[in-house]
């Protein structure tokens, strides 16, 4: 069973109308190579992968994006209680430039797409609402960041 494909989410949104598609909002600030890296990898992902709700990503310029609970991290995914409201991601960015003198260009880069990857997983165990704890939920999502990642990288040199 791959979560990004099965179709659980068909009996829910049966009889919802409600708009589709992954698209990709930048904040002024965000580096060029990083826009044009996602901007890449999203159009991809398009290609892939079914998207039955829409889903936002919004790329921050911010070293770091406060989650609802207070932490600090590179990725949140906001899930609507309502099924009839559009969940969202939020990708920050701001540490870019830090990545890119410590690990090189590729390397900074598939840390920013692996977070949009690890971040639509949780939209997808959203969407298909599988039951998971919190713990099973972080390590499904790390597991098919990777595995996107790598499914993506087959199709490229570099990010």
């Amino acid at each position: 069973m791959h979560i990004w494909t099965i179709e659980k989410w068909r009996k829910v949104y049966a009889d919802i109308n409600v708009r589709k598609g992954l698209r990709l909002r930048c904040e002024k600030g965000v580096d060029d190579e990083v826009k044009r890296a996602c901007k890449e990898f999203c159009h991809w992902l398009r290609t892939e992968y079914y998207f039955p709700v829409r889903v936002p990503i919004y790329l921050k310029s911010s070293y770091r994006i406060k989650a609802m609970d207070g932490e600090m991290v590179c990725g949140t995914f906001f899930q609507p209680f309502d099924r009839k409201q559009e969940p969202y991601i939020r990708i920050s960015t701001g540490d870019y430039s830090e990545m890119l003198n410590e690990d090189g260009k590729d390397n900074a880069l598939a840390a920013t797409i692996g977070t949009i990857a690890h971040e639509l997983t949780h939209y997808f165990q959203w969407i298909n609402d599988i039951p998971l704890t919190a713990i099973g939920e972080e390590r499904q999502a790390k597991a098919y960041s990777k595995f996107i990642i790598f499914e993506y990288s087959e199709t490229r040199e570099h990010p």
